[in-house]
């Protein structure tokens, strides 16, 4: 799939970004290497080939040990709270 000026200008206002007049040409031809690129792996034979957990066959993920390593600051934290009850934050209705 190739790109436009006009698609990557609209994904860069979609996504908030601000591409330069000098930066177009760049973006277009280096989005289009990408979804060409995808386009390749699509097309890749994967039947029967079973889903890792990890890359690295026997490798497992270390976990820490799950401990409480903060203590519990929430009634100061809800003194600055306009309003609070049972220990939930009150706000005010805006759905009738």
């Amino acid at each position: 799939m190739t790109l436009t000026r006009r698609d990557v200008e609209n994904i860069a206002l979609l996504a908030r970004l601000q591409v330069t007049e000098q930066e177009l040409p760049v973006y277009v031809g280096s989005l289009s290497a990408i979804l060409a690129f995808v386009e390749q792996l699509a097309s890749a034979a994967t039947d029967g080939v079973a889903p890792m957990a990890h890359p690295l066959e026997g490798q497992i993920q270390p976990l820490r040990e799950d401990q409480v390593t903060e203590s519990d600051h929430r009634d100061r934290f809800q003194a600055n709270a306009p309003a609070v009850e049972a220990g939930l934050y009150l706000v005010p209705k805006v759905i009738e």
